[in-house]
């Protein structure tokens, strides 16, 4: 009896599925507990397991959409194969013709003994494997000479060699064509087109600048890092001391942690964070919730886990939504300075970027300090310029006194 595997239900707003990939072969057995294929949405990607024993029939090819619901696949019960037998030699018909070929024995290389020739011409020609009976003599009475043969030998070797030349290929002009690849996009892919072009035509987005000196984080970082470690067995990294510094800069500026819903203007007090994780599938970026309550290693234990979902591909539906703000780490690769686009229905985002050696001016001096741009980009319907600069300012100034955001 064969048992319908189908394409679940993975998030309200979700009505279609796309087969991403199969990880069990047609008619292969499979057993309860096997992981089947893996199937992708716009947000996630979801792997579907065997609820039993029995043998699989592939109802749909990578790449198809398939709607919630639709079959995708059916196990038939039965017992496990005993084992694969392994197929029969044979012995090819050429092979067997081949051992059994035999040989037609040489042409008579002298021709009939009533050709006339000369001892010596015969002796040659018996040499070369030539038919004295398809020459021309020169000699007298047509008689066939030596120069005859030795002619005939030439004429022979030059078309055997010729016959066993390889071919020479012949050169055709033609227009150079450039190589393409077109493929699907994917459904995720197709999500985040979308997302971006909406975000960009239903809010103003507008964006400001400015650096941070990051000396005290990293001096920090090396003062406590070992017993940071000891105790809480994760890092103290960067984003940590961001998000505090985020969440200090929307608790002083409230305007920035409110959106727009149609007419009206929906203020959130509290303060879950999004940050943004490139995977191999596209940009995600999984909420970590009541940052404003957590301490700086119950955030980072947050980041690894969200790293290690991302990863294996195990982020849920539920782990992007609801996030009042956005962290977006350019410099992680190499990125100097950018303008991120805003997460609707946010009304900012925050833009990291790389870290570098420069010259700044500290109390009437010129040192090196390890400099980031920051870049804020804000819907300007609802957040101020005044409002955005200032924002970006109090995260700034959280930055470069950490211990102000470690102490609370």
């Amino acid at each position: 009896m064969a048992h319908e595997i189908k394409i679940p239900s993975v998030g309200e707003s979700i009505t279609s599925a796309t087969l991403g990939t199969w990880h069990k072969s047609e008619g292969e057995y499979v057993r309860a507990g096997d992981v089947l294929l893996t199937i992708e949405t716009d947000k996630i990607s979801t792997e579907l397991e065997s609820d039993r024993d029995g043998f699989l029939h592939q109802l749909a090819a990578v790449g198809d959409e398939l709607a919630i619901g639709a079959p995708v696949a059916s196990i038939e019960e039965g017992e496990a194969p005993a084992g694969s037998v392994a197929p029969a030699s044979e012995t090819p018909a050429a092979e067997a013709a081949a051992s059994a070929a035999v040989h037609s024995p040489a042409c008579d290389a002298s021709g009939s003994a009533d050709v006339k020739a000369t001892p010596v011409a015969r002796k040659i020609a018996e040499g070369e494997g030539i038919d004295l009976s398809s020459l021309s003599g020169t000699g007298a009475g047509g008689k066939i000479t030596k120069a005859d043969v030795l002619d005939a030998a030439s004429d022979h070797s030059a078309a055997k060699q010729k016959a066993s030349a390889p071919a020479v290929p012949v050169t055709v002009a033609a227009t150079a064509v450039k190589k393409t690849t077109r493929k699907k996009m994917s459904p995720l892919r197709r999500k985040i087109a979308t997302h971006l072009v909406n975000a960009q035509h239903e809010a103003a987005i507008l964006t400001t600048f400015n650096e941070v000196d990051m000396t005290a984080i990293m001096d920090l970082r090396k003062r406590v890092q070992d017993d940071f470690v000891a105790r809480h067995g994760v890092k103290l990294g960067f984003m940590s001391f961001f998000i505090k510094a985020v969440v200090d800069a929307l608790q002083a500026v409230p305007a920035v942690n409110a959106q727009i819903e149609g007419d009206e203007i929906i203020e959130n007090h509290f303060y879950d964070i999004g940050v943004a994780v490139g995977t191999d599938k596209g940009l995600m970026v999984p909420v970590i919730r009541e940052c404003g309550q957590k301490s700086f290693a119950a955030i980072e234990k947050d980041i690894v886990e969200y790293a290690n979902k991302a990863r294996d591909g195990k982020i849920s539906l539920a782990d992007l939504q609801g996030g009042v703000f956005t962290i977006t780490n350019g410099g992680i690769y190499g990125s100097l300075l950018s303008t991120p686009i805003l997460n609707p229905p946010q009304s900012g985002i925050l833009g990291m970027h790389s870290i570098q050696q420069r010259p700044v001016a500290l109390n009437g001096q010129v040192v090196i300090r390890p400099m980031m741009y920051l870049a804020l980009s804000y819907d300007h319907r609802l957040v101020d310029g005044k409002e955005a600069v200032t924002f970006l300012v109090r995260v700034k100034d959280g930055l470069e006194n950490p211990e102000r955001l470690m102490l609370g």
